[in-house]
């Protein structure tokens, strides 16, 4: 089937490709993000597979549907980006990636911890200049603290347990209850709870409506003085201004994020060469507890081969009439 691949990078291209090798369809690679300025490239492909920065609105997915296009294949298990339900009205499928490494987010969120509570990139930084001095780096033992996990579906208990291992108390907060997370000792709290009690808060929650800047500056005011807050799951999970402000009085005491409100114009490209124009990530990366990376929470080869693999089942599966088991739902 005939496929346009938007968002394109070396690995996409060279990992998708093998996953294709049986399965034969006609993969069209693409750098561009799709939008509504670049959805004229997908003319004739009856499918798109798109990434988490691709802007898959109504207006795009018309577009596409008036191309031929009845497809639409997410490599992410998030699909934020994607108005699923004007899909739906236009006759267009959408899939997803439901499940990949759990371990990739959950051991690097566990990384981004390290790093800003230890200083590491500080020191390395310093070290390379000849300073060997440690005034500045004195982090704190995560042994004995009570850690804060908002969202415990696979990641979030991964990480849980990984934290539970370092001799944390975890506090869970989630929608839904996680046996799982319970009967390895992590224990439910309500929102004010976890927020007011812990040491360190991780998301790993998905980007909805009712998640939507769940971390503000309300719940920032509630949170125990230098707090260390970690996201790896969806920028907007997180109003940045108001992180920024609680930095800037020391009540948040670090911040390590894998994702930004604002990314779509500036994650997954070399920019190192043109002036940035997002004044909040300038801000964001001058502080010195703060840990900006540029979405690659996902990006071992585990995790991205089998992206790859469930991406092209997915499609293999439409062009077959067999059933969309990654189907994103409407509504």
């Amino acid at each position: 089937m005939k496929t346009a691949v938007f968002s394109t990078r070396s690995y996409d291209k060279a990992l998708l490709t093998a996953a294709n090798a049986r399965a034969g369809h006609e993969l069209i690679f693409l750098q561009d993000r799709l939008t509504a300025s670049t959805a004229s490239l997908a003319a004739g492909c009856e499918a798109v597979c798109v990434f988490v920065n691709d802007n898959v609105d109504a207006e795009v997915l018309t577009l596409l549907a008036a191309q031929g296009t009845r497809l639409v294949a997410t490599r992410s298990t998030g699909y934020n980006q994607i108005d699923a339900a004007a899909a739906a009205g236009l006759g267009i499928e959408v899939v997803r990636v439901t499940s990949y490494s759990p371990y990739s987010v959950a051991e690097f969120a566990v990384g981004l911890l390290l790093a800003v509570n230890r200083k590491i990139a500080r020191a390395s930084a310093r070290t390379r200049d000849g300073n060997f001095e440690l005034d500045g780096l004195m982090g704190f033992d995560l042994h004995g603290k009570t850690v804060g996990v908002i969202g415990t579906g696979k990641i979030g208990t991964i990480f849980a347990r990984i934290m539970l291992g370092f001799g944390c108390t975890v506090l869970g907060y989630d929608q839904y209850r996680n046996p799982d997370f319970e009967a390895m000792g992590g224990n439910y709290a309500s929102s004010a709870d976890l927020v007011h009690d812990c040491d360190v808060i991780s998301l790993h929650c998905p980007l909805t409506d009712q998640t939507r800047h769940i971390v503000n500056a309300e719940s920032l005011a509630r949170a125990k003085r230098g707090a260390i807050l970690i996201n790896t799951s969806r920028g907007a999970l997180v109003d940045t201004e108001a992180a920024i402000a609680a930095l800037k009085t020391g009540q948040l005491g670090g911040l390590a994020i894998d994702v930004y409100e604002q990314e779509s114009n500036l994650f997954f490209q070399d920019l190192s060469s043109t002036i940035i124009e997002d004044d909040v990530i300038q801000r964001l990366v001058s502080f010195h507890n703060v840990i900006v990376t540029g979405h690659q929470a996902f990006f071992t080869q585990e995790a991205i081969g089998q992206i790859m693999q469930t991406t092209i089942e997915s499609i293999s599966a439409f062009e077959s009439g067999a059933e969309l088991v990654n189907r994103v739902p409407v509504g």
